[in-house]
């Protein structure tokens, strides 16, 4: 069965709507705002049929998208049709522009309504099938790393998908620890060199003086300690992937080598004058500012420009904090698979520092404090106690939520509102170890509407139930 709420003040509204729907579909009405968001929050609908004056008298300060946000943070997953008198379609329309699926025009037309729904309907199965193929290209041992709630990440993985079947050349920028060899050995695998070799190459480790030996080789007698011939990773890797990490390391005679393998597909070994072909895609990281360094004359710029083919820019941890709880609880669990401690949970009092924390070292960081804290902890459950003590108590808890100035003040509240509800959830459930009947009297609402909340900021009841506060 399906369920749409229509809010509305006239009544008759309401009879029309009902009687474009069959049997098979149970019509609601709001009479405000309130009344929406208190039955948004207890029931769960499919389709809103929202009036447009009702929408605009919650703005205030804010704008239609923040307005729109309040119904889809009970339900992310909600289609909002915008009814509006013909003289204010115009505003209607950007009401659609800021997240509404579609609108229609008073007086309401059943036909209309039917063509609106239809076509969401329509909108939604495709979507449904592109999610699926979407899923379908990624490896299955990498649909964990691909999950996320950040649109900064969505927008990076979307740039992985249509770059990785193809033999340019990828120039991946971002800060240390955010994932970049993940991310080119994600791009290697989902190649059609996947079956061949995957080299990587840490070039800011390599002494200056062995770089251009550990990249192209070397002949006997080459210069002293050469003793043998030696082959480099670009023809170590021929049919396959090459990814050069803190590739603005390399000295300048390594970079008028790299530049010839670029232009020509050719390289020649330390000492030698054969000509070798090398047939290796090259994948490049960097956490400095290549362009800056062209400008000071520290990197050529005509191999800039060569390595940036298809660049890619990593987000920083501390800006997709959406994503924490996931990265944590994905490294947790590959930890429980190889040690079999049965801890399978990190406590709400970590979770919220780790959302407090700037996270210079990004997910890397992440990953060494997590593993440190498994070795550690003696329960089922990750504690403070198992962190470094300035990790969370240098973090001031009556801080709040980060403020952004460049954001809206509406976005800005909003966000602060959203972090208050998640802290207070996690207090919530940890002083009653994680018992939903319980926690739900203390807070006041139906176990219907916490369960709603908790999947609105992802908490599970689980990771409460060992330990009480």
């Amino acid at each position: 069965m399906r369920f749409v709420l229509v809010v509305a003040q006239e009544q008759d509204i309401v009879q029309t709507i009902r009687g474009c729907f069959g049997a098979d579909c149970k019509v609601n009405r709001a009479a405000d705002r309130d009344d929406a968001l208190e039955m948004l929050g207890t029931n769960r609908y499919d389709l809103v049929f929202l009036d447009l004056e009702i929408l605009q008298a919650s703005l205030a300060d804010k704008d239609y998208k923040t307005a729109l946000k309040e119904y889809h943070n009970l339900q992310p997953s909600l289609e909002i049709v915008v009814m509006a008198p013909q003289a204010m379609v115009r505003e209607a329309v950007k009401a659609v522009k800021a997240g509404a699926s579609d609108y229609i025009t008073y007086p309401v037309d059943p036909e209309e309504v039917t063509h609106v729904t239809e076509t969401i309907n329509e909108a939604i199965i495709l979507q449904s099938e592109l999610d699926y193929l979407r899923d379908r290209f990624w490896q299955s041992d990498y649909l964990d790393l691909v999950k996320t709630k950040s649109l900064t990440m969505k927008e990076v993985f979307s740039r992985i998908r249509s770059v990785a079947p193809t033999k340019s050349t990828v120039l991946l920028i971002g800060e240390t620890g955010t994932g970049k060899g993940l991310i080119a050995r994600l791009i290697h695998q989902h190649s059609n060199r996947r079956e061949a070799q995957f080299i990587s190459v840490h070039c800011g480790a390599i002494p200056d003086t062995l770089i251009e030996s550990e990249l192209f080789g070397h002949e006997k007698g080459a210069f002293t300690g050469a003793i043998r011939k030696k082959l480099g990773k670009f023809e170590i890797a021929k049919g396959g992937t090459i990814f050069l990490d803190e590739i603005g390391t390399i000295t300048p005679s390594a970079q008028i080598k790299l530049l010839q393998v670029l232009q020509d597909g050719t390289f020649q070994r330390v000492g030698g004058e054969e000509t070798i072909q090398a047939n290796a895609r090259v994948i490049t990281a960097t956490n400095m500012d290549l362009t800056r360094m062209c400008d000071d004359g520290e990197f050529r710029k005509d191999l800039y420009y060569r390595l940036n083919v298809f660049p890619v820019e990593i987000p920083p941890l501390r800006e997709r904090k959406e994503d924490i709880f996931h990265i944590a609880q994905v490294i947790l669990d590959r930890l429980e698979k190889f040690n079999k401690k049965h801890i399978r949970s990190i406590h709400s009092s970590v979770m919220d520092g780790f959302m407090r924390y700037t996270w210079p070292g990004n997910v890397r960081e992440l990953e060494n404090l997590l593993e440190r804290a498994y070795i550690l902890e003696n329960s089922s459950v990750l504690t403070e106690e198992s962190f470094p003590a300035d990790l969370l108590a240098s973090q001031d808890h009556s801080a709040g939520v980060a403020v952004d100035a460049s954001l809206p003040l509406a976005e800005v509240r909003n966000r602060g509102v959203e972090e208050i509800e998640r802290r207070y959830l996690r207090e919530l459930l940890a002083s009653n170890r994680g018992r939903i009947k319980e926690s739900a009297e203390v807070a006041g609402v139906s176990t219907r509407q916490l369960h709603k909340l908790l999947n609105k900021y992802q908490i599970r009841k689980e990771e409460f139930k060992q330990t009480a506060r």
